[in-house]
C-alpha cells in the first residue's frame, strides 16, 4: 500500500429527511480544526452523504466547513442498508483514497464503520474522544486517536501506521460543530449510482420512525441526574425537573438498578451531554460518568460524601442528603413562582 497516495479528510454524513445529524456536523467541525492545525498538508475536508438530500442540506455542509460535498445519489438510499452502504463507500474509498475517514458513533455509524473497515482491510478506532496529528512531526498526517479503555479508567492513544484510510468513530457530543458561514466557497458533486445491482441478503420491509416526542437528553439545556444515592426516589428529581424545565437522567449505577431507562444514561457507556446546567444528585463522580458530562457549562453536585470526586469538577458542591436538599429547592422555586409581582 502506497500510503502517500492517500490524502484529505472525509466525513460520513448521517441525515434523515434533509435534517443533518448533529454528530456528523460535530465531526465536520473537528475535521476543519484538524486541517487548520496542519495546513502544510494541503488537505481538504470532504463530506460524503448518501441518498437524495435537498439542496439546502448539501449547502449547509459547505457552510459548516466542507470544502467539497460528495453526494452518492439515488432515491432508494434514504433507508439505511448495511450491505449497500458498505459497498458504495468501499468503492468510494478505493477510488478517492482518503487518508482519514471519520464516522459518527451513532447507532447507524457503529453498525457501518466496522464492516467498512473490514472491507477496506484497515484498522478502526471506536468511540474516540480526541483527534490530533502527530505532535512530534509537523509534516506527518499520522492521526493520533485517543479513546477511553477499561471502562473509562484509563485513556489510550492509538495510531495506524501501515493501513489507509485511518478510520475512527467519534461519540456524539464530544466535538463542537462550527457555526454556519454562508460566505464559504465549496463544491458539490453528485455521483449517480445503481444500488439495485448490489446483492443484499436483507430486505427492508418497513421503517418505523421513533416517536417524535421522545426525549433526547443530549439536547437538553438543564439536566438533573441521579445516581445510586437517589435509590428508588427518582420521582423527587422529576418533580424538581418539571418546575425548571429540565430533563431527568441517571448514572450507570441507576440504570443497572432499574431506576431509569438506558436511553437516559449519562457516561462512557451512555450519552455525552453538554447542558447549560447539570445537577448531579447522589453521583460520586467516577471517571466513566464524568466523561459523559464534564463539558457541561455549569455543574452542581449534591452528595453526602464530602470527599466525592464529583466535587472536584463542580462549580457548586452541596454536602448533604439529596432527598432532603432537592425538595427544598423545588419548594423554593414553587414559592417564587407563586409570589405576586
Amino acid at each position: 500500500m502506497n500510503i502517500k497516495s492517500y490524502r484529505d479528510i472525509y466525513i460520513f454524513i448521517e441525515h434523515h429527511e434533509d435534517k443533518l445529524h448533529d454528530a456528523s456536523l460535530e465531526l465536520l467541525g473537528e475535521a476543519v480544526r484538524l486541517k487548520e492545525n496542519r495546513t502544510n498538508l494541503g488537505y481538504s475536508v470532504i463530506a460524503v452523504i448518501l441518498g437524495a438530500p435537498g439542496e439546502e442540506a448539501l449547502k449547509e455542509l459547505g457552510y459548516r466547513g466542507a470544502d467539497q460535498i460528495i453526494n452518492i445519489h439515488h432515491e432508494s438510499l434514504h433507508s439505511y442498508s448495511t450491505e449497500v452502504y458498505t459497498t458504495l463507500l468501499d468503492e468510494l474509498i478505493r477510488t478517492d483514497k482518503p487518508d482519514i475517514f471519520l464516522v459518527p458513533a451513532t447507532v447507524l455509524g457503529r453498525d457501518l464503520a466496522p464492516r467498512l473497515a473490514a472491507r477496506c482491510d484497515t484498522g478502526l478506532t471506536a468511540d474516540a474522544t480526541k483527534l490530533e496529528f502527530d505532535p512530534e512531526d509537523e509534516h506527518s498526517s499520522l492521526l493520533y486517536v485517543t479513546r477511553p479503555a477499561f471502562g473509562g479508567n484509563l485513556f489510550g492513544t492509538i495510531i495506524n501506521e501501515t493501513k489507509r484510510p485511518q478510520m475512527t468513530t467519534i461519540r456524539p457530543g464530544v466535538m463542537d460543530a462550527l457555526p454556519i458561514d454562508e460566505h464559504r466557497l465549496f463544491t458539490i458533486e453528485k455521483r449517480e449510482v445503481q444500488p439495485e445491482t448490489i446483492r443484499d441478503s436483507v430486505r427492508i420491509l418497513e421503517v418505523l420512525p421513533k416517536d417524535h416526542m421522545a426525549i433526547d437528553i443530549a439536547k437538553a439545556d438543564i439536566i438533573i441526574s441521579g445516581g445510586r444515592g437517589v435509590g428508588n426516589n427518582f420521582h423527587v428529581l422529576r418533580e424538581c425537573a418539571d418546575m425548571i424545565g429540565a430533563e431527568v437522567a441517571g448514572s450507570r449505577a441507576a440504570v443497572d438498578e432499574g431506576r431509569i431507562d438506558k436511553e437516559f444514561q449519562v457516561g462512557q457507556t451512555g450519552k455525552t451531554v453538554k447542558p447549560k446546567v447539570y445537577i448531579a444528585c447522589g453521583i460520586s463522580g467516577a471517571v466513566q460518568h464524568m466523561a459523559g458530562m464534564e463539558k457541561s457549562d455549569y455543574i452542581i453536585a449534591i452528595n453526602k460524601d464530602p470527599d466525592a470526586p464529583i466535587f472536584g469538577s463542580s462549580n457548586i458542591g452541596l454536602v448533604g442528603d439529596v432527598l432532603e436538599i432537592l425538595p427544598l429547592l423545588t419548594q423554593e422555586i414553587r414559592s417564587y413562582r407563586e409570589r405576586p409581582f
